[in-house]
């Protein structure tokens, strides 16, 4: 079954090709498809109340993370990506942006994409791809995040461990323990020198700023009832050591999101951190 954060983050991406001004951020014109029977009930929230700051703040983050992870993707020149937790996430399937059968302008292949996720998840995700008539392009690998070792079954399933990737790991550090997060960026480490890793972390009550702060308040409470509670906090520098010894930079919604007149307006709720493997020579 599909959750709750997987559907609202799609019904992001979906309204923000219908509710936000020129230019947009970030398109991803399958969204929509993937939200099946839920799709009118989802986006209608956002057509009436779009410029609510709490629609608004959600939009912002998930086009902003999403359009920065795929940036990286294609300037990095990989031929790996992996996306965990991929949940509803839709880059192996629109062709224009590198699905698994495509080519970038140079003729090069594009990309192998690796979608990482929970198995109940992604026959989910296999029946909204059949009802939509979408053809499947990416190597769905099944993965208990408590009991399995991601890389063995990456591995499995054709990952070259001896190749760079980019992965992706978008909406998901939030929910998950401190201690959790600590041990998949450990796992990430030991990928191939010139891997790419690109999360999104909410930031400390002490870094938000008051647009941040209604957006925690309003939100928080609704996911924690629905059993999907926000678990840790993160400040810049809390990723920089938790992402030695890679390379780390960091991009706020206003790098992004830049100078806009609608209510796309940047906050400081998260930031999204980019770690580059280094190995020692």
């Amino acid at each position: 079954m599909t959750s709750r954060t997987a559907l609202m983050a799609a019904a992001a991406r979906a309204a923000h090709l219908i509710v936000d001004e020129a230019p947009h951020v970030f398109s991803d014109p399958l969204a929509v498809k993937l939200l099946g029977d839920q799709a009118e009930e989802l986006l209608q929230y956002h057509r009436v109340h779009g410029g609510h700051p709490v629609l608004a703040g959600a939009r912002a983050q998930v086009v902003c993370r999403s359009r920065y992870a795929e940036d990286v993707l294609r300037a990095s020149g990989h031929r790996q990506y992996v996306v965990l937790g991929a949940g509803l996430d839709t880059f192996a399937y629109r062709a224009d942006l590198g699905g698994a059968d495509a080519a970038d302008s140079a003729g090069t292949a594009a990309p192998t994409v690796f979608e990482v996720d929970q198995p109940a998840t992604q026959e989910s995700k296999r029946a909204s791809l059949r009802k939509a008539g979408i053809e499947k392009r990416a190597i769905y690998v099944p993965v208990d995040f408590e009991r399995d070792d991601l890389i063995e079954r990456l591995v499995e399933h054709g990952f070259d461990v001896g190749q760079p990737a980019v992965v992706s790991w978008l909406g998901v550090t939030m929910y998950l323990t401190r201690e959790a997060v600590e041990h998949t960026v450990g796992v990430l480490n030991g990928l191939a020198d010139g891997s790419e890793v690109v999360f999104d972390h909410m930031l400390p009550a002490e870094l938000r700023d008051a647009a941040a702060q209604a957006y925690v308040d309003a939100v928080g409470p609704v996911n924690a009832e629905h059993g999907e509670p926000w678990l840790t906090f993160l400040s810049p520098g809390d990723t920089r050591q938790l992402l030695a010894p890679m390379t780390v930079e960091h991009t706020t919604q206003q790098d992004v999101l830049g100078t806009r007149t609608d209510a796309l307006q940047p906050s400081n709720v998260s930031v999204i951190t980019r770690g580059t493997v280094r190995k020692r020579r």
